[in-house]
């Protein structure tokens, strides 16, 4: 298990100099140079490709960075950005929210996907159960600096509910469905809503990433930032995918997937989506209880026609699909393979002994 350094300051050609990139999603880049003395930012320099109107809010964004304190918080830098800005000043590509992204990567206060050595773990068949445990258990690890930032594949064999940490096992899922079909259902640990997930109909994977990631970056913000790598997988394969707020993946055919979140209270990060390969939308309607308030700003009347499967818009094998995936991600970010290790196994079993497997935890919400 490699522990990963905290990432240094990028220094320029002086020894004082910080320097702090940030690319927005479907934004432009921003960049900030600074020097902090006496605790305090000083020679605060903002640049980019970005657009900004008039001139002068340039040095007015300069200004109200400077003789801030070295300890401010993302949302403190957002503030002093956005109460510097002239009246009707328009900010075209960027955000108060990026500057400070970008002031907290000078600082190293946030990190880039390039600080960090990341990993790739390919699918492999284990019971749902165990894959949800391995999500608590890889997102420790990594909050304690125990194992690299890693993205890992599923797969497992048994069809499988997996609902929402705070959804009502009552409210979402129809038991007659789930005895006619031998359904597994499991809680997960993130929010969000119920996944229906058929061996082979469906592609999972999981994000486990340090919080430094998305400092300063919105909840709403980091779903998008978090998935880029896929649009650009899926966008290879000839699929033009967007995000639909909050943690909807869709395509002008309609909704391919779904993301989810949980923060720990060590620094790390879960971010975990499931994209539909070749739903039974027939089986599905069975086994959860879609109702009509979940339909109802959707524009929708039925649950069926709100998924359309990635097989019908590629045509591609699944497996195509997640090898094109992982070769973006490795591309992008520098990833290298790696495997679970029989630790890590281990402890995720033990977990669903004692947590994911019992009664307790999938009735936490009757």
């Amino acid at each position: 298990m490699t522990s990963h350094p905290a990432p240094q300051a990028h220094h320029h050609d002086d020894d004082t100099r910080l320097h702090g990139e940030y690319k927005v999603p479907g934004g432009k880049l921003v960049v900030v140079d600074l020097e902090v003395a006496g605790g305090r930012f000083s020679n605060v320099s903002l640049s980019g490709d970005f657009f900004l109107e008039p001139d002068e809010a340039l040095q007015d964004i300069n200004q109200a960075l400077t003789g801030l304190p070295e300890t401010s918080t993302a949302a403190d830098i957002a503030a002093a950005v956005a109460g510097g800005l002239p009246e009707g000043a328009v900010l075209f590509g960027f955000s108060a929210e990026a500057v400070a992204v970008t002031v907290r990567r000078a600082l190293s206060k946030a990190t880039s996907w390039a600080d960090h050595q990341w990993e790739v773990i390919p699918p492999l068949v284990l019971p749902t159960q165990v894959n949800v445990a391995l999500d608590e258990v890889l997102t420790e690890e990594v909050g304690a600096g125990q194992r690299n930032p890693t993205l890992r594949f599923w797969d497992w064999e048994e069809p499988s509910v997996v609902i929402g940490s705070f959804q009502s096992v009552r409210n979402e899922v129809d038991p007659d469905g789930v005895a006619r079909h031998g359904i597994s259902v499991v809680r997960r640990i993130s929010g969000g809503g119920a996944m229906f997930m058929e061996a082979g109909n469906c592609i999972t994977y999981s994000l486990y990433l340090p919080q430094t990631l998305v400092d300063g970056i919105s909840f709403a913000d980091s779903y998008a930032f978090l998935d880029a790598w896929v649009m650009a997988a899926l966008k290879k394969l000839g699929i033009t995918a967007f995000y639909v707020p909050l943690n909807d993946i869709a395509t002008d055919q309609g909704k391919i997937g779904g993301a989810a979140q949980k923060r720990l209270a060590n620094g790390g990060m879960l971010h975990h989506v499931t994209m539909s390969y070749d739903i039974d939308a027939d089986k599905m309607v069975d086994v959860l209880r879609i109702g009509k308030e979940k339909l109802s700003d959707k524009g929708t009347r039925s649950a069926k026609k709100r998924v359309d499967p990635l097989r019908r818009q590629t045509g591609l094998a699944r497996s195509a699909i997640i090898a094109a995936m992982q070769e973006v991600f490795a591309e992008r970010y520098g990833a290298v393979e790696s495997r679970l290790t029989d630790s890590e196994l281990d402890e995720a079993r033990k977990l669903v002994e004692d947590k994911f497997g019992t009664e307790e935890w999938l009735n936490r919400v009757p």
